[in-house]
């Protein structure tokens, strides 16, 4: 929608700052803000309402949502008015009225981006002042602001290289058209203006096109070609006639480009495609493709002023100028990176500033593809040589599904990016087409070396197996490009954003039409497949695999729900999925994801987990089958699902756990009773999952046993805790599923549905005689770690150890040096710190490691819970003197000497369990000789 009459004059402006002053965009309703019916709020409140332009019935509601914040809010007078603006905020984003932008009342306010999105979030103190649209409208604007000053603290710093100041000052409004040019094409090429990689592609593109019509003595030398410009010459009018025309210079100037692309490490074919596809169409949309005149500045302002009063969320122009509404937070010094030397004193060590966003995603991007350079678009000769190796050669199939796919991928790719993005989605296919080919050739050799077979027909001739594992490798590009995060909800009809203009996980999944519990399937053989994925890409997985567990496989549809009927029919639902043996021991198992696409589901059978006893005999199919058992041989369900319910549990106890440890600690006895209900809730009553979240079962799985434990703790305690719970948002208890397309919040779905299912269960636990209690899991290491990453140590915050890198470097063999290598939350400087610890350690005089001084002042101990029994030993509650770390090497050693013992105990029981099998034997055959004799005599 155009902007007033009076917006457009200010825009003409030789630098335009819009405050709350400025033209706002038209708003739906049309009508007119009167100050006469608003008499009875406070002035400065109707003054504040009247220069955002706020319609009367925003300003109503407005100002009964700050009543309502008033009475709960301990905030002083100065910050009154910040509070009414993001009142107001609130309310025209959930009325949706087009009263003003974003910007527009930052600056009312007096508040950045940040500190006005820490302060609406603030708001939310009863949990119902902040709707989901309100939050994901926030979330949408802070990734927005995140990556316009990623790009902007980059153009800056490569306009220093670019330009050479001169006098007048020329320099910089050359810089603030090329930014407002940039930030228009963003406006008008993307729709997804997030995205932080095409984003700063299409930055390179209106750099080289202002360095080419820029004046050579505006360069500096690296970007000063045979094609730049002259200065302009002054001639007669006479002269001027007879001027021959500038002949229009071609589309982009490759050599330009390159050095453009080469001085920020980012992939020049990318961006020439970015050029020709989307630049080029903006640049005809403002008759610039071919004119050698420089975009103007006013002309460039106004039309950039249309777009955001549009799109009313934040005015990028505030950057160049450094407004205080668009400031980063202030980063202090202690959050640089340290990295100290060898040798050198503490003040001469070496910071290291954090990596940026960009610097950071062109150093993954560039890892990717030299890691698939040498990989084709086509199989390699092993690949096809499996391929020939199978009873139905699968060649011919792979190629024409690719061929479906990538036009399926390019076109869906093109909807959410921008109109002219379709090359671009070609790209990522054909990167993800090569990484899918690599992977999958590294799980046949390694299935080859584990089953000793080579002939995969019956795997490589599943196309649910190819689809899922061609959307990992794309879900990898596209998570290495930055495009692919999460939404903050969307598990049911009545969460989510509707906006389809991104491609946050699970879009793969809804692009491709693959069931959740399909590609779950993939992922674990995924990273293992792939040593070269890096830290972030892994981690990203990791979490796709998680929301799958959590939601996505639980929505109508989802084959998950037809496996478990499957069970239930075959009668057995009344065993334990997880027995307590299975439960105590790591989440270690030898399932591929050849094993899990082809695993079989036999309704009939037992159900049991896979590394149990009784299903140890009929595992899979590369194990000896039919061996005896006492009791009757009973085949085992699908291995995915087996697989899949164990970490299902793991996954609910570990955020169960943390949730009591945050609200029951002083009932530690609720823990087990809680995790009971819960684990039977999944088990038998999994139809409460159907479009719901695992963490809307846990919270009123938590706030039944306390009730009926009689203990005092109300679900608005227990959301405000689970709100700080990692990678939660408020969807899950804001919008719960309570019947066929009806959301409510989650005390509603526990008073209707939960409670009414699970009343007699529940009320078991009040009872004398309540249910056994579940098994309680063991929280393995994840698979997914680096083998040589640090790993916390349990019960502390900020404890890590590493594994020994060196296997040759027992501790029997290492000397004291190189057995006792300490850093504790600073660098220590000079060496002769770490030999006064080793000589702490081998001395035997205590009174020597109490005064040992490492050149710092006493600080405060932390509670850090090293001990087994219960005790702190870091605040000195443990009795005998000796410090802390002397009673750690004292347990370590008599734990060594315990587990020896143990061992050699076990040994001794096996050689006597060995001889007296050995004497039974003997008395057998001798037995079976008499019988023998007797029979011939």
């Amino acid at each position: 929608m155009p902007p007033k009459k009076r917006s457009s004059a200010a825009s003409q402006s030789k630098e335009p700052k819009p405050g709350a002053e400025s033209a706002s965009p038209d708003k739906k309703d049309g009508s007119e803000f009167s100050v006469k019916k608003h008499r009875d709020k406070d002035a400065e409140f109707v003054a504040l309402c009247k220069s955002l332009h706020v319609t009367d019935l925003v300003c109503d509601r407005a100002w009964t949502l700050w009543k309502s914040v008033d009475e709960s809010a301990d905030e002083d007078a100065r910050k009154q008015q910040k509070l009414w603006g993001a009142c107001l905020f609130v309310t025209a984003t959930d009325m949706d009225i087009a009263c003003f932008t974003f910007t527009q009342v930052l600056k009312a306010v007096s508040l950045s981006v940040k500190e006005f999105v820490a302060l609406v979030k603030k708001l939310d103190v009863n949990l119902d002042t902040i709707s989901t649209k309100v939050n994901s409208a926030l979330t949408r604007l802070e990734k927005k602001y995140d990556v316009m000053l990623a790009l902007y603290q980059r153009f800056e710093k490569t306009c220093k290289s670019i330009f050479a100041e001169v006098p007048d000052g020329t320099e910089r409004k050359t810089m603030r058209s090329c930014w407002t040019m940039f930030l228009l094409a963003k406006g008008r090429t993307l729709q997804m203006e997030d995205d932080l990689v095409i984003s700063f592609q299409l930055l390179l593109c209106a750099l080289e096109l202002v360095v080419k019509r820029s004046p050579s003595e505006l360069l500096q030398p690296l970007y000063i070609t045979s094609k730049a410009q002259s200065p302009p010459q002054r001639m007669s009018r006479r002269n001027q006639s007879r001027a021959k025309p500038r002949p229009p210079e071609p589309e982009v100037d490759v050599e330009l480009l390159e050095t453009l692309c080469k001085e920020n490490d980012c992939n020049a074919d990318e961006v020439k495609n970015v050029y020709q596809t989307s630049f080029s169409a903006f640049l005809d949309s403002l008759d610039l493709s071919k004119s050698p005149d420089f975009p103007q500045v006013n002309d460039l302002d106004q039309q950039y002023e249309e777009h955001y009063l549009k799109s009313r969320d934040i005015d990028g122009r505030l950057f160049f100028d450094g407004d205080e509404t668009v400031l980063p937070p202030k980063v202090e010094i202690t959050q640089v990176e340290r990295t100290p030397k060898k040798n050198l004193p503490e003040d001469d060590a070496v910071l290291i500033p954090p990596q940026t966003p960009i610097r950071a995603a062109m150093t993954s991007i560039q890892q990717l593809r030299c890691g698939l350079t040498s990989n084709g678009d086509q199989p390699s000769t092993a690949l096809t040589t499996y391929f020939k190796n199978c009873t139905i050669d699968p060649t011919q199939d792979v190629r024409k599904r690719l061929e479906t796919f990538e036009q399926v991928f390019s076109e869906r790719f093109a909807q959410a990016v921008g109109p002219r993005s379709a090359i671009l989605g070609k790209q990522r296919f054909t990167l993800g087409v090569r990484l899918y080919y690599r992977v999958m050739e590294e799980m046949l050799k390694s299935e080859e070396k584990r089953l000793s077979v080579q002939n995969f027909s019956k795997l490589l001739n599943d196309t649910t197996f190819h689809t899922s594992l061609l959307a990992c490798a794309l879900e990898v590009v596209m998570a290495t490009y930055g495009e692919s995060g999460f939404k903050s909800g969307g598990y049911g009809s009545g969460g989510g954003d509707p906006s389809e203009t991104d491609v946050c996980f699970p879009w793969i999944l809804d692009t491709f039409n693959i069931a959740a519990f399909d590609f779950y399937k993939v992922i674990e053989s995924f990273i293992k497949a792939d040593p070269t994925l890096n830290k972030e890409v892994i981690k990203h997985l990791e979490t796709c695999e998680n929301l799958i567990m959590e939601r996505i496989a639980w929505r109508t549809g989802s084959s998950l729900f037809e496996l478990l009927k499957q069970e239930h029919e075959s009668g057995a639902a009344v065993e334990q999925v997880e027995t307590t043996a299975s439960f105590s021991q790591p989440l270690q198992h030898n399932h591929t994801a050849a094993d899990l696409y082809l695993s079989p589901v036999r309704p009939g059978f037992r159900v049991l987990p896979p590394d149990s006893p009784a299903a140890s005999s009929s595992q899979t199919s590369s194990q000896a089958p039919n061996q005896p058992n006492s009791q009757s041989p009973r085949r085992t369900k699908s291995n995915s699902l087996s697989l899949f319910y164990k970490k299902l549990y793991r996954l609910a106890y570990m955020r169960l756990k943390i949730l009591c440890s945050y609200l029951l600690s002083s009932h530690p006895e609720l823990e087990p009773i809680i995790w009971t209900l819960f684990q039977h809730t999944l088990q038998f009553e999994y139809e409460l999952m159907r479009d719901r979240h695992l963490d809307q079962l846990m919270m009123s799985a938590m706030y039944a046993i306390c009730k009926v434990k009689s203990v005092d703790l109300r679900f608005k305690t227990i959301v405000t805790a689970y709100k700080n719970l990692p990678n939660t948002n408020q969807e899950t208890f804001k919008n719960v599923l309570i019947t066929d397309g009806h959301y409510d919040s989650i005390i509603v779905f526990y008073n209707q549905v939960f409670m009414q299912r699970l009343k007699t269960n529940i009320l078991q636990y009040a009872s004398n005689r309540p249910p056994t209690l579940s098994p309680i899991p063991q929280m393995p290491r994840s698979p997914y770690k680096f083998p040589n990453s640090p790993l916390r140590v349990p019960g502390s915050n900020n404890v890590y150890i590493s594994p020994l890198k060196n296997p040759r470097m027992s501790p029997g063999i290492m000397t004291p040096r190189s057995r006792m290598l300490v850093s504790i939350g600073e660098s220590f400087g000079l060496s002769n710190r770490f030999q006064k610890i080793n000589q702490m350690v081998n001395s035997s005089d205590r009174s020597f490691k109490r005064t040992l001084d490492l050149g710092s002042a006493p600080k405060p101990l932390k509670r850090l819970r090293f001990d087994v029994d219960g005790q702190d030993e870091a605040d000195g509650s443990k009795s005998g003197g000796d410090s802390t770390l002397i009673q750690k090497l004292a347990e370590m050693s008599s734990t060594r000497t315990r587990m020896q013992e143990q061992k050699m105990k076990e040994d001794a029981e096996s050689k006597k369990e060995c001889q007296h099998d050995s004497d039974f034997l003997k008395a057998t055959l001798a037995k079976a000789r008499r019988v023998v004799n007797y029979l011939i005599d």
